[in-house]
């Protein structure tokens, strides 16, 4: 069965995005990408991260995550990926609102209505033996969490406070973890940790 891994950008302070988020900012109230400058301004420095993000087999993402709009989707509204999302993979959306598949370049984005555990289980049927990345926004990873379902977190720790927005944890039971690899770099840590079971 492939593994799950939760994977996510956040401030020193926990947070995956910043309050505020429109289509407009889907981070929130964020200068820039703040949280994310490590793939854009240094990517020399991350390719072995960067590699394993993209080494994935699906994705799974919160609505918000697709992009932040409230309601029924709008129109034919297609989220602030752009027409090259970076996934190259299938995409599961959890969503409360039908919608037919989408596919942007050669990732086709999926729209679930029936939970995590049916969005998980048609991402690993899709995957294969390659891992199922939990991509986030905060509040899908910590559903994942508080469900057991992960295995391993993937954290890059940007040294930015953001001091509110949508926090990582919120929620989640205590559950231990097992370092398995942390290296800083000039905009972020990379810090990966195992879900003792």
């Amino acid at each position: 069965m492939s593994p799950v891994y939760a994977t996510m950008s956040l401030s020193l302070d926990g947070y995956g995005a910043g309050p505020g988020q429109t289509e407009e900012s889907p981070m929130g109230d964020i200068p820039g990408m703040a949280l994310h400058r490590w793939m854009f301004e240094t990517p020399e420095e991350n390719t072995e991260e960067q590699a394993r993000i993209l080494a994935g087999g699906a994705y799974i993402m919160g609505w918000n995550m697709f992009g932040p709009v409230r309601g029924a989707w709008s129109g034919d509204w297609q989220g602030w990926w752009g027409p090259e999302p970076p996934y190259h993979a299938p995409v599961f959306v959890l969503t409360h609102h039908e919608r037919e598949p989408l596919a942007l370049g050669d990732t086709t984005f999926h729209f679930v209505t029936d939970g995590i555990h049916a969005a998980l289980e048609r991402a690993r049927d899709a995957a294969g033996e390659r891992p199922v990345h939990i991509a986030g926004g905060p509040a899908t990873t910590n559903q994942y969490l508080r469900a057991g379902l992960v295995d391993e977190l993937h954290l890059q720790i940007a040294p930015y406070l953001l001091g509110s927005g949508e926090r990582l944890f919120e929620g989640v039971e205590p559950q231990q973890l097992e370092l398995i690899d942390i290296r800083p770099v000039s905009l972020t840590t990379h810090v990966r940790y195992r879900v003792v079971r």
